[in-house]
């Protein structure tokens, strides 16, 4: 057994048989708990029986490697998506009377996290400050750079930056953490004021917000003053708009995976934003609100595209009601 344990350590992806003298099952039975294949018996054994043998052992060694790998990889899986659960934010509204919904899908298949992200604080003044953000591309760089960037805009929130110093802030830390120089990101940030009836926006290169108000119809915040996406241009402005939203109001903020789903016959055009504010007016006659808007909303895009969509998708709302 001591030379079957040096043969099994110097040969692991080998297939091993051991021979033991005729009627010693216990020694041979040892030698299959220490890691060989099959035993036989020296005086029982002929060729057709050893070729036999072999064939069994190596496919049943390959059988045990085949189901290892697939036990490491379900268990790196598992780990992958905890890890991701973990990136995903938590907001800080403690205190806030706003009423918060996501709703997140990845574009990568059997992924939790894609190159989309968001994020909400209440800092101590009062001010609700929300971000959503889109980093080019949908693979595993994109979405850790995505979270950095989400990361770094709650740090840089929390101690007091907003609107442009804040956006270049963040371009710094885009340009130091991307790995290729043609990786950028769109954004858009807004501070809603304590008394919850007026905000500050800010766009760079991310599609304008949508506003719901009693008595009027779902529309677009202004976007005229659209900065450029981050990583584009060194030494770029983003202008601050302030917006006024009235005492009862829905902000949703999204990504262009909602908008860019594919429409009509043959599926040749795009959702559009036209087409977004369209369905959402829809759906808020009808009555949803909150998580019942947002999954509404999602599951009728990727329905009129005919399947999945291919983009990663992130959509926040934000609620104030009397």
């Amino acid at each position: 057994l001591a030379v079957l344990r040096h043969v099994l350590r110097i040969a692991p992806r080998h297939a091993v048989l051991a021979l033991t003298a005729s009627g010693d099952t216990e020694r041979g039975a040892e030698a299959v708990r220490v890691g060989a294949q099959d035993y036989l018996f020296r005086d029982e054994l002929d060729g057709r029986l050893l070729s036999r043998a072999i064939r069994y052992a190596v496919e049943r060694k390959r059988s045990d490697r085949a189901e290892r790998k697939l036990t490491e990889s379900k268990l790196r899986a598992q780990e992958n998506a905890r890890l991701e659960r973990g990136l995903l934010p938590t907001p800080l509204l403690d205190g806030s009377p706003l009423h918060f919904a996501a709703r997140y899908r990845p574009g990568r298949s059997r992924a939790l996290l894609g190159g989309d992200f968001y994020d909400t604080v209440r800092t101590p003044d009062g001010t609700v400050h929300a971000m959503i953000g889109d980093v080019c591309g949908h693979g595993p760089d994109e979405a850790a750079l995505g979270v950095e960037l989400r990361i770094a805009w709650r740090a840089l929130t929390l101690a007091g930056l907003c609107g442009d110093q804040l956006l270049g802030t963040l371009q710094q830390v885009l340009e130091h953490e991307r790995s290729d120089d043609e990786i950028f990101a769109t954004l858009c940030t807004v501070d809603i004021a304590p008394d919850g009836r007026r905000a500050g926006l800010c766009l760079a290169g991310h599609p304008s917000p949508l506003l719901a108000r009693p008595g009027r119809p779902a529309e677009l915040l202004p976007y005229d003053n659209n900065g450029p996406a981050l990583g584009l241009l060194p030494g770029a402005r983003w202008p601050r708009m302030q917006v006024e939203l009235g005492a009862e109001w829905s902000l949703m903020l999204y990504t262009d995976g909602l908008i860019e789903g594919r429409i009509g016959e043959g599926r040749r055009e795009r959702l559009g934003q036209d087409g977004m504010v369209a369905m959402v007016r829809r759906q808020l006659a009808e009555g949803l609100r909150g998580e019942k808007l947002l999954r509404a909303a999602v599951n009728e895009v990727r329905d009129l595209n005919g399947g999945e969509l291919t983009d990663d998708v992130a959509v926040v709302l934000l609620d104030r009601a009397p």
